[in-house]
């Protein structure tokens, strides 16, 4: 097992971030010995989770969580990461959850761990605990994927069916911190990260060959600690004891009524009360259908067929997705049949499959709502999100026609307001929907199918438009510091709180520093030099003419006497 994560509770945050079934995961580790088998990890694929991935490196690495992001080590353990696993020629293939589903059904949990969310922002922010993600630490995960070319895709919506199924075609393991994985009926088996050991990369006695230890759970040995149940039964398990999906408060009362059998009862099965009542009662039915009709029948008869439709439909999501992620690996080809329903363009399909576009988008188009995330700030002041609302109207706008498939879904109940979006955002200590109105653009800009035959300078004017900056002054600005330049205009006219000098002149420093070391190691483009030393400059009003000296001799002596700069990771800002 890995060491102790930084504050014993890293674990139980975990599970209360990443959605599964209440009390399941635990449960099944403190049954270790019975339900997981050693593994010795090598030679083969392995399909991961990327949302829990990133979580799990996020909150189990030390990293400082209290100001805005630490991604440059957050990159550096994720390289480190995946390198282990390219050690032992494990080949990763990394599934990243897109936007919400259509239907909407896991808004009241979504909104459930907003609230949580920012109970713990609000702690890390006056020195307390928590656990909170940065806001870009998604992003600086594709970059590094991106960086050490592992494969990766990103969903429309929820990835779990996807994952299972992609695994199973090709009987590989699976990698999450997801209890509903232990709900699906995998070929190659389940590893929960917490039990990974990446970090402890060993060697098979007289060879060079390379394994990582994991443990793999066995959905066969849970069903046989439970009488040899029926594996089809387990779906019905998940929706009883509570998921992502379904929130029944009826369900409560079947529970209320039914004497659930907890055989043979220590104090670890009190803390799992549910669970092992649950599995132990459906382990005496052949099958769904059976268990099912035993379960409406603790139901008031007005609300067994309402009830029925609900848990039916939360049990499909166990079933096997008609997403075949292979071919999008192999051939680049992404074909999602709730996507294609939509019609959406093309162009938007495909950059939402490779990570280019944020599941916000599929938000805002599918459902005309996205959910604003916390971060780790002052709960009295307005959210962070607020200094970017114009630059969201914008974005609104372009996805106004999307598709004529979108204007009968069940968000386009105000027709009235056609140019509404909602937003959940934070409000001091708590969440709030509010409602925002896109911006009506030009005719030209309105057909989102063919917003990429815009020419470039078109979409560039677009651009500085909405953050407010002029083409003149970003003449002689390099190319690669257009856009955060243009950003920081936009930042400055906009702050609520006034910008001082020193924080311009930090945020200018950490632009420059990067692509200035990457210029001295690049000795074709020492021209370029001359640029950023004098932006370096204007950070500092105090600088001295002859100071431009002591900047170019060390540089100079490098490349006169043919040394070798350390290496420079762009992304990460660090040497290697």
């Amino acid at each position: 097992m890995e060491g102790p994560a930084p504050g014993q509770e890293v674990q139980a945050i975990l599970q209360t971030v990443i959605m599964g079934i209440r009390g399941l995961m635990s449960f099944v580790e403190d049954h270790s010995n019975e339900f997981f088998t050693d593994l010795k990890l090598r030679d083969t694929k392995i399909v991961i989770d990327g949302y829990a991935l990133f979580h799990r490196l996020c909150f189990n690495s030390n990293l400082e969580l209290r100001y805005g992001g630490d991604y440059d080590s957050f990159a550096d353990v994720a390289q480190k990461f995946f390198e282990s696993l390219l050690a032992c020629n494990i080949c990763p293939y990394v599934v990243l959850d897109g936007g919400c589903d259509i239907s909407d059904k896991k808004l009241k949990t979504l909104k459930d761990r907003a609230r949580e969310k920012i109970q713990m922002a609000h702690s890390l922010s006056v020195g307390g605990g928590g656990y909170v993600c940065p806001l870009l630490i998604r992003e600086a995960f594709i970059q590094v994927l991106i960086k050490l070319q592992v494969s990766f895709v990103q969903c429309f919506s929820e990835a779990d069916r996807d994952i299972m199924t992609l695994a199973n075609h090709w009987n590989c393991p699976v990698l999450s911190s997801d209890s509903d994985f232990c709900i699906f009926d995998l070929k190659s088996g389940f590893c929960p990260l917490n039990s990974f050991q990446w970090r402890n990369v060993n060697t098979i006695k007289g060879t060079q060959d390379c394994y990582i230890p994991a443990k793999c759970f066995s959905l066969d040995a849970l069903c046989h600690h439970f009488s040899n149940m029926n594996k089809s039964l387990l779906p019905l398990f998940a929706v009883l004891c509570g998921n992502d999906h379904i929130n029944l408060p009826i369900i409560e009362t079947f529970l209320s009524k039914v004497r659930l059998p907890l055989g043979a009862t220590s104090s670890k099965g009190r803390r799992h009360h549910r669970v092992l009542g649950l599995l132990n009662w459906l382990s005496h039915f052949a099958d769904p259908t059976e268990a099912l009709d035993n379960v409406l029948k603790y139901l008031p008869k007005k609300d067994r067929e309402n009830v029925k439709e609900i848990l039916c439909c939360s049990m499909e999501e166990y079933q096997q997705s008609q997403v075949e992620l292979q071919d999008f690996f192999q051939y680049g080809t992404y074909a999602c049949p709730a996507a294609l329903n939509l019609d959406l363009p093309e162009w938007v399909l495909e950059a939402l499959a490779k990570g280019q576009l944020s599941p916000f988008i599929s938000d805002a188009l599918v459902l005309r709502r996205t959910i604003l995330h916390t971060q780790v700030e002052n709960m009295q002041q307005p959210n962070a999100h607020r200094i970017s609302l114009p630059i969201r109207q914008i974005i609104y706008g372009l996805l106004l026609n999307a598709s004529p498939h979108l204007e009968n879904t069940s968000w386009n109940a105000l027709p009235s307001q056609p140019l509404a979006f909602s937003e959940v955002e934070r409000i001091n200590k708590n969440i709030k929907t509010s409602t925002v109105n896109a911006v009506e653009l030009p005719k030209d800009h309105s057909d989102l199918s063919k917003l990429t035959e815009l020419s470039l300078a078109k979409r560039q004017i677009l651009l500085l438009e909405t953050l407010k900056v002029k083409q003149t002054i970003l003449e002689p600005i390099p190319s690669s510091l257009k856009l955060p330049i243009s950003v920081s205009c936009y930042w400055l006219q906009h702050t609520e709180g006034k910008a001082k000098l020193h924080h311009l002149q930090a945020l200018l420093l950490g632009m420059l520093m990067g692509p200035l070391h990457a210029i001295i190691n690049s000795p074709g483009r020492y021209l370029e030099i001359p640029i950023y030393i004098c932006m370096l400059l204007a950070c500092n009003r105090k600088f001295k003419q002859r100071n431009i000296l002591g900047l170019f001799t060390p540089i100079s002596y490098i490349h006169n006497l043919g040394m070798e700069a350390p290496k420079y990771h762009s992304f990460t800002g660090k040497y290697f």
